[in-house]
């Protein structure tokens, strides 16, 4: 359902990219929280969790299979291994116990990012075990 917005979130809108207004929704607890961890721990230049749940054969609605594109500063001399363990880390520890089946992660420094890059989605799910 559409519903009219006003100039103050047209405004949001024009300012950033619409993922930052995900942010406020209920609806997406894991990817809420997995999106506030990151924030708050990274301090990124760009993030984008993106739930690829419904590509599997997960009920509607789940939040099982998720895609992170962080850029932070903080990743500065890190090797890639490291650099996916620190964001591992704070899923974890923000999840608190909330079930994450699947988490693919690219991370860049800010000198590694190009704004232009456009994650590619997952291939589909074939269902598991080789079918």
């Amino acid at each position: 359902m559409l519903t009219r917005l006003s100039r103050q979130q047209l405004s949001l809108i024009n300012r950033s990219s619409f993922h930052v207004l995900r942010m406020s929704t209920a609806a997406n607890p894991i990817e809420n929280a997995i999106r506030a961890g990151l924030t708050n721990e990274l301090a990124p230049v760009h993030l984008e969790v993106v739930n690829e749940s419904y590509m599997h054969n997960v009920p509607k609605g789940s939040e099982t299979h998720f895609k992170v594109l962080v850029v932070s500063p903080q990743f500065e001399g890190l090797p890639l291994i490291k650099r996916h363990r620190l964001v591992n880390a704070i899923v974890k520890t923000q999840l608190a116990g909330d079930f994450v089946h699947a988490l693919s992660i690219v991370a860049k420094t800010p000198q590694q990012w190009d704004e232009a890059y456009k994650l590619e989605p997952s291939p589909n799910c074939k269902g598991g075990f080789g079918k």
